[in-house]
């Protein structure tokens, strides 16, 4: 992305080489196109292949620096939900979506911010981890998790977000009644609606049920958010928490690992396909070698076009993974391809390997990883950016190492600003619609807080934002 401000603003530099393009090009065919079919062929291209197209002459280069094709590749690349939030909230970059996507591109810190709450909120949520935290219909949907005693929590809170960017929300508890209390389960957002499934009570049972919960608005009677049992017929993954799972194609819900029955974690990956009524559900199991050793407490995120990232967690050796795996739910024949690299050759030189961190898609395509903690249960404030697009052929399965230079482009710690939070692990991480603002809460964390828990675990109930800086 270096190259975009010399391909654009450089026409001094250039417009000995343009008229000398000018004159070669009179007899080409693509001199003949119009400017719409032109557009459509550079929304084909990938991002250097613009830029050089840029650099041939006058005309091509006003085409290909025009901010409606550059938001034509924003939609592109980012999809284009994030594109409309962005246009339609109080972020106003105004005709500037080149340099929108170069500052994504380039980004390099996140600023942390507390969130407060208005005078005479008497009633906040309990510290929990393994709790889960979603965002769906403008609003943030915390539910259960595990807390002092090693006990579940089956209270459900909402907060209302809205559209646009804010550091003060309003907790409201709601009495959902159903599913019952339970920590380690799964929740992801499919449309409208949330899907949840399995987890661990109180008594270490893990259980397979698949819950569908919608939230709704009304102004008279506030939020409110109801549950109903999933008809899922009789085949369903066995009983398990601390799993992981994601949403792909806004239709199908996709799960992998965790521990089951006895203690034993499990390496299986199962999805979820729902009726367009949402009566129904349907689980099957996607069986594949190489697959993904078993574990627990990794993560499991959708980067769009189907493609799904796995990485880390906890092993059956109970040691900490740095592995990374993808899965492409588009291809005919479903196959997991772990991208190989030596930890050594990551620039920054830090510990990745990591359990308990969250991985969440961000405005650009790629995830971003936070806390978590090592095989000395030392848990982490860093950030992460995990950007699979660096890597070409992804694809296909690998056959050396990845390089240090695609190294250098697929990882890249983020400076943090701001308010600085504890170290966290079994926290939850949300995004907002446009992908540029990032909702945290909970988790087990460091410090000294009174009183300490009777097991020995200290618990949060902090709710803080992360933001994408970007120099607009």
């Amino acid at each position: 992305m270096k190259n975009i401000n010399t391909a654009c603003y450089s026409m001094a530099e250039t417009s000995t080489s343009t008229s000398t393009s000018n004159k070669n090009m009179k007899g080409s065919p693509i001199t003949n196109l119009a400017p719409d079919q032109l557009f459509s062929i550079l929304l084909l291209l990938p991002i250097d292949s613009i830029l050089a197209f840029a650099m041939t002459c006058k005309r091509f280069k006003a085409l290909a620096c025009s901010d409606t094709l550059w938001e034509s590749i924003c939609r592109r690349d980012w999809g284009p939900s994030s594109v409309d939030v962005l246009k339609s909230s109080n972020f106003q970059f105004q005709q500037q979506w080149m340099r929108l996507y170069r500052q994504i591109s380039k980004l390099e810190s996140v600023s942390c911010h507390k969130m407060t709450y208005p005078d005479g909120e008497l009633e906040l949520p309990k510290p929990r981890a393994s709790h889960s935290l979603n965002f769906v219909s403008d609003c943030l949907v915390l539910f259960g998790g595990g807390c002092e005693g090693g006990r579940h929590l089956d209270d459900t809170w909402v907060a209302y977000i809205g559209k646009d960017f804010e550091k003060m929300l309003k907790w409201q508890k709601v009495n959902s009644g159903l599913p019952s209390g339970r920590f380690g389960h799964s929740c992801v957002v499919i449309g409208d609606f949330l899907v949840l499934f399995g987890g661990i009570n109180d008594h270490g049972n893990r259980q397979n049920d698949t819950w569908l919960g919608q939230v709704t608005r009304r102004e008279t009677l506030g939020i409110t958010l109801s549950w109903t049992l999933l008809d899922v017929g009789t085949i369903a993954p066995p009983p398990r928490g601390a799993h992981v799972a994601c949403s792909v194609d806004n239709k199908f819900m996709l799960i992998h690992g965790g521990i089951g029955l006895s203690g034993l974690r499990l390496g299986d990956t199962w999805v979820l396909e729902l009726s367009e009524n949402l009566c129904f559900g349907t689980w099957r199991e996607i069986v594949t070698c190489p697959s993904p050793a078993a574990r627990s407490g990794h993560s499991l995120t959708c980067i769009g076009d189907s493609r799904v990232v796995l990485f880390g967690g906890r092993g059956l050796g109970y040691e900490v993974l740095n592995d990374v795996w993808l899965l492409d739910m588009s291809e005919d024949i479903l196959k997991w391809v772990q991208i190989q690299y030596e930890l050594p050759n990551i620039p920054g030189g830090v510990s990745l390997p990591r359990v308990g961190h969250s991985a969440t898609l961000i405005l650009g395509g790629r995830l971003l990883i936070y806390g978590g903690e090592d095989s000395y249960r030392h848990r982490k404030d860093d950030f992460w950016v995990l950007d699979i697009s660096a890597i070409p052929s992804i694809s296909m399965q690998p056959t050396t190492l990845i390089s240090k230079e695609i190294l250098a482009k697929m990882w890249k710690r983020l400076k943090a600003s701001g308010y600085k939070p504890n170290s966290r692990s079994f926290h939850r991480a949300c995004a907002d619609h446009s992908g540029r603002y990032l909702y945290v809460f909970g988790g087990m964390v460091d410090g000294s807080l009174q009183p300490a828990e009777s097991s020995g675990l200290i618990f949060d109930g902090e709710l803080f934002l992360v933001e994408l800086v970007l120099q607009l």
